[in-house]
């Protein structure tokens, strides 16, 4: 159960994706409302009735929305975070669907009671309806990653850069730490706290060297066309990638000469992806 809760899950990373799933969040809701009409909906007669329950989805969808702000900085999140989160939108939907009803609908006086009978609804509406959306993304996002990876992977197949087509000479200060490498030789730099790994290439063996720099400094340096961040973590030579695994939480860059797999976060796949397919391009 708890190594279940802590499997990585893909939160939304854009204010334009949390908009869009949070009005599908509110659509769904308001969809299992009026087509389920349960909790004595169905007895509920009056001329503007669908009208009058569309507040509900705004409710929900509002209650997505600002969850999903709350937790746009966290960087770890997984599924477990998820579950506390939908438990968090659905305690709040249940306060403002209470005053709702009870100032607008119902009339009837507040009490902690009615409240209570409110969460309990909500929370029987809120977890089916929050299980269909958890699982469709996670299916939409897994298949769209993996098919865009299949793509990209062929294309990465004929792709082979020459010294020519990447001809720019990196210049690594640091310290007392000077490095020139040639473009088509770095591999990539991993950030380990005040460090950071400079994976290339020299004499056509692998070489590694361990540098006091941020990652942010290193990037200033190196970045070119083809040399990206992809994550918190990492610094990539794009034109060193030979192929790519996608799933529902973004995709890992396998890489000539090294025997790891680099992670793209999903803030950067509209860089890193677009890149990427633009390689093959390059050698027609």
């Amino acid at each position: 159960m708890f190594s279940f809760a802590a499997y990585s899950y893909p939160k939304s990373d854009s204010y334009k994706e949390i908009l869009v799933s949070s009005m599908v969040a509110g659509l769904l809701f308001y969809i299992f409302l009026i087509v389920f009409q349960p909790f004595g909906t169905e007895s509920f007669h009056h001329q503007y009735k669908f009208l009058l329950l569309f507040p509900y989805s705004l409710i929900f969808g509002g209650a997505f929305f600002v969850a999903d702000l709350c937790i746009i900085r966290f960087k770890d999140w997984n599924i477990g975070f998820e579950l506390l989160k939908l438990i968090g939108i659905i305690f709040l939907a249940s306060i403002l669907s209470y005053f709702y009803n009870t100032l607008f609908i119902s009339h009837v006086k507040l009490s902690f009671s009615n409240f209570l009978y409110m969460f309990l609804y909500c929370l029987a509406l809120g977890i089916p309806i929050s299980t269909i959306y958890v699982l469709s993304r996670y299916i939409y996002l897994k298949r769209i990653h993996e098919k865009t990876a299949d793509q990209v992977s062929k294309q990465l197949a004929n792709h082979h850069p020459t010294d020519h087509e990447l001809s720019t000479t990196l210049n690594i200060s640091a310290n007392t730490t000077n490095l020139q490498i040639h473009e088509s030789h770095f591999i990539c730099a991993q950030s380990m706290e005040n460090y950071c790994s400079v994976y290339f290439m020299e004499n056509d063996t692998l070489k590694k060297m361990l540098i006091r720099i941020s990652l942010s400094s290193l990037l200033n340096q190196v970045q070119t066309d083809g040399i990206k961040r992809c994550h918190r973590s990492y610094i990539v030579n794009l034109n060193q990638v030979k192929s790519l695994k996608g799933n529902a939480q973004g995709y890992r860059l396998f890489l000539h000469e090294i025997d790891f797999e680099i992670p793209v976060s999903r803030s950067f796949i509209s860089l890193i992806i677009p890149k990427l397919k633009d390689l093959k391009t390059s050698d027609l």
